[in-house]
């Protein structure tokens, strides 16, 4: 019983979620506002972690059975999409770069920031 009360749980916050992207017609993934939501209730403490952590544990070291269904839908449709691998493969791989520059730039700016200038070769200043 305390598994179903716990994906009950997930499930709605979810469905609250979709409701939200739906009745405001917003550009954001109702699924993306879920976790938004599940993740303010644990913040803000509304919701402990003990209330969906099994589940979440499930979820999460079953996640690739959960892309399993995508991934089949892929390869099912692969004519459709064959004229446009070139530019999705450049996408992704642009993002990736991307992603990267950006976090190397967010590093070297936290670490500036927030360690200051600290003398190289150990502790002299005993």
């Amino acid at each position: 019983m305390k598994l179903y009360v716990q994906l009950m749980i997930i499930l709605m916050i979810s469905l609250i979620g979709e409701g939200i992207s739906s009745v405001f017609r917003l550009p954001v993934p109702g699924s993306i506002i879920g976790l938004f939501l599940l993740f303010s209730a644990l913040q803000f403490k509304l919701l402990r972690l003990r209330h969906i952590s099994m589940v979440g544990n499930f979820l999460l070291a079953n996640m690739t059975i959960l892309f399993l269904p995508p991934a089949v839908g892929i390869m099912d449709k692969f004519q459709v999409i064959a004229p446009y691998l070139l530019p999705i493969v450049l996408i992704v791989v642009g993002a990736i770069v991307l992603n990267v520059c950006v976090m190397a730039v967010v590093v070297q700016l936290v670490k500036s920031r927030f360690e200051g200038d600290y003398e190289k070769g150990g502790s002299s200043h005993v």
